[in-house]
């Protein structure tokens, strides 16, 4: 499923540490360097940010990233419509500036 595709694609770019890879949740923290190139592959897979890092999150964006630690105005969400689920990915960036926490999670609607 999508979670896979996101995997397989990333696995050309710099993962600094695998903290979680299940079935329906994915946990990664690359490096800034290659924030451009993570961006453009989940913009391939899940379509642009529905709220870019810089922005206030939505009601509905905070509902649907709780169970998953919430989402912050310098914190970016996309989110894409699958059959009878949702995926949703949260871009976290480090107070280091240097790594940034990629949380992929697939929700049944």
């Amino acid at each position: 499923m999508i979670l896979k595709e996101v995997v397989e694609k990333c696995s050309r770019l710099g993962v600094d540490e695998k903290r979680c890879i299940t079935d329906d949740y994915v946990e990664l923290v690359f490096f800034n360097k290659e924030i451009e190139q993570w961006n453009g592959m989940l913009t391939d897979v899940l379509g642009p940010a529905v709220k870019p890092a810089g922005t206030q999150p939505s009601e509905g964006d905070l509902h649907l990233t709780k169970n998953y630690g919430g989402i912050h105005d310098n914190q970016a969400l996309f989110k894409k419509e699958f059959g009878d689920s949702i995926a949703i990915a949260m871009l976290w960036p480090w107070q280091d500036q240097i790594h940034t926490t990629l949380k992929i999670a697939l929700l049944k609607k």
